[in-house]
């Protein structure tokens, strides 16, 4: 019987899954993947998806139409109940940005895996490439960013980047928690993360870091506008079209970046 080409495919995007997560994307050749997802013409990978960037955006693809979905369910809810008190509008947008995502610890067919390279993905971003990106409304992330935005002070918003920070959060925590053992009951680890990055989103500018930020931009007037870097520096939307710090390359001269969008 002639080999299924759909059947294929998920067999490579399952072992891109698991090696990813576990690996690293930059720490596993497509050679290793071919192998692992049991092809034996050293070709197949290359056939169906191209490149590691290739299969990375079909790894992300997989997942992304359920989480999208369901993010922008609860975000039509929240707009249909008007006005809220700020603490219930924050965690109800709170709970926006972590469930469909936290659904995916108990998604047998590669969820967990997901998490860990979604994590990844956040880290690895270099800032230029993330302050050039456009919010675009169709993408259930930037709606929830913008969703949030009348709830942050204007130095939170513009000069801490606390949006990107309880995104971070998100997929941090998801990721050590997809990590551990499975067939734990989550519902307890999912609320209290929805509270934390409730709390992240409510956290008041302190009389210390306002001084702190005061001082830096003296010394980039000073210095006629150089950026220091540090916390403040964060941007505000992860993994949008970026190179890998495999670079083009990657491990084994095999195709690295540009790495395909993040989905949140």
């Amino acid at each position: 019987m002639p080999p299924n080409p759909e059947a294929t495919g998920r067999r490579l995007v399952a072992a891109a899954e698991r090696l990813f997560a576990e690996r690293g994307i930059d720490g596993v050749s497509l050679r290793e993947i071919n192998g692992a997802a049991g092809q034996r013409n050293s070709t197949a990978l290359q056939y169906h998806f191209g490149d590691r960037a290739g299969l990375l955006g079909a790894v992300l693809a997989k997942h992304h139409p359920e989480i999208e979905a369901r993010r922008h369910q609860l975000l039509d809810e929240y707009e249909s109940r008007g006005d809220l008190p700020e603490a219930e509008a924050r965690r109800t947008l709170a709970a926006a940005l972590v469930r469909p995502m936290a659904a995916k610890l108990a998604d047998p067919d590669g969820g967990r895996y997901y998490l860990r390279i979604m994590e990844q993905l956040v880290r690895r971003t270099p800032l230029p490439a993330l302050r050039s990106t456009r919010s675009d409304p169709g993408q259930s992330i930037d709606r929830w960013r913008e969703l949030v935005a009348p709830l942050l002070s204007e130095v939170a918003l513009r000069r801490l980047h606390q949006r990107f920070m309880a995104i971070r959060v998100t997929y941090v925590e998801l990721a050590r928690r997809a990590a551990g053992p499975e067939g734990k009951d989550d519902r307890l680890f999912t609320s209290h993360l929805i509270d934390v990055v409730s709390a992240v989103l409510a956290t008041e500018v302190s009389e210390e870091t306002a001084r702190l930020l005061g001082e830096r931009d003296r010394r980039r007037d000073e210095r006629g506008g150089e950026r220091d870097g540090g916390a403040g520096e964060v941007p505000e939307n992860p993994a949008r079209g970026t190179a890998g710090p495999g670079g083009e390359n990657g491990p084994g001269g095999e195709g690295g970046g540009p790495w395909p969008q993040a989905p949140a």
